[in-house]
């Protein structure tokens, strides 16, 4: 009971003393009226200069909302109160904030990336074919009026175009004719988009994919052109022989002097392997019946030597 009552004591005297030090603060502000009044002073000065400054912050948010910096390639299209005000830029352009609602358009080249569609060409041969169309927007005001989102829509309609192109042609064209389909593809286009204010200046198709039980067909059949191709070759040479020789034979029946001259010619080249004699018949004189005289005079001379 003795702590309880010094611990209640205690609180008391701080409590006291707590008292006394407000009492002498008040007793030192109204012995002091100046010190009140400089007080009283600086709450008010404060007081005044909060709601200027939220007034100037708020001034600031407004004229960096209402100042808009449209670079070269851009072009922001402005609406107030939801009627069209037109194509604005590039520099500084003013709109109004909680009025204007703006819409900002690139003017640059941008690429789209066509994904890879499965067609069926014209001699139903299946291919995967993918591609590249290069575009850009010429009309701001249109791109943004026309069609909700111009890139997705250009995207949706150059796969589309795509498939129909392709699947106008045969496989052959699709490989050696490829310039005039990426044309074809760019007009195509370019004649779609063009309400959009999309002017489309190129389309490249990049690959064209197939089976590898069709790439193993496409083989056979380029391995049997060829073989054609070298039996026409063999042909036309055995043909252009032909009829060399026949213009030949007609010369040396009209000259025999020249066909002697080339039997002589033959002669001279087959002397050289010296392993082997070929007798064959000219023209007046017998070259065969020559030799085989010179062959008999040659034993005659051999046998008298040995008796």
């Amino acid at each position: 009971m003795s702590n309880n009552c010094r611990k209640a004591a205690f609180n008391q005297i701080g409590i006291l003393g707590k008292l006394n030090n407000q009492v002498s603060r008040w007793e030192l502000l109204e012995l002091n009226p100046s010190l009140l009044n400089a007080v009283r002073l600086q709450i008010e000065s404060v007081v005044e200069v909060i709601p200027i400054v939220i007034l100037a912050i708020f001034l600031l948010i407004i004229l960096a909302s209402t100042i808009r910096i449209v670079r070269e390639y851009e072009r922001i299209v402005v609406f107030r109160l939801g009627r069209l005000l037109g194509a604005k830029g590039p520099g500084v352009v003013i709109v109004l904030p909680g009025l204007d609602r703006v819409k900002k358009i690139d003017l640059r080249l941008l690429t789209l990336d066509v994904p890879k569609q499965r067609i069926f060409t014209k001699d139903n041969v299946t291919v995967d074919v993918d591609a590249v169309v290069y575009f850009r927007v010429a009309e701001a005001v249109l791109a943004v009026l026309k069609v909700q989102d111009y890139v997705l829509a250009s995207s949706l309609l150059s796969q589309t175009t795509l498939r129909d192109v392709i699947g106008q042609v045969e496989f052959d064209d699709l490989l050696t004719k490829r310039d005039e389909l990426n044309k074809r593809l760019q007009v195509i286009l370019d004649e779609a988009t063009d309400p959009w204010g999309i002017k489309v200046t190129a389309v490249a198709i990049k690959d064209a994919a197939i089976p590898e039980s069709m790439q193993r067909a496409i083989a056979k059949q380029a391995e049997a052109e060829r073989e054609r191709r070298s039996r026409v070759i063999m042909a036309e040479g055995e043909l252009q022989a032909a009829q060399k020789m026949t213009e030949a034979a007609s010369f040396y029946m009209k000259n025999p002097s020249a066909m002697r001259l080339r039997e002589l010619q033959t002669w001279t080249e087959i002397a050289r392997e010296k392993n082997m004699i070929i007798v064959t018949e000219g023209g007046a004189t017998s070259l065969g019946a020559v030799v085989g005289l010179a062959r008999e005079a040659a034993k005659g001379r051999q046998y008298e030597q040995r008796e």
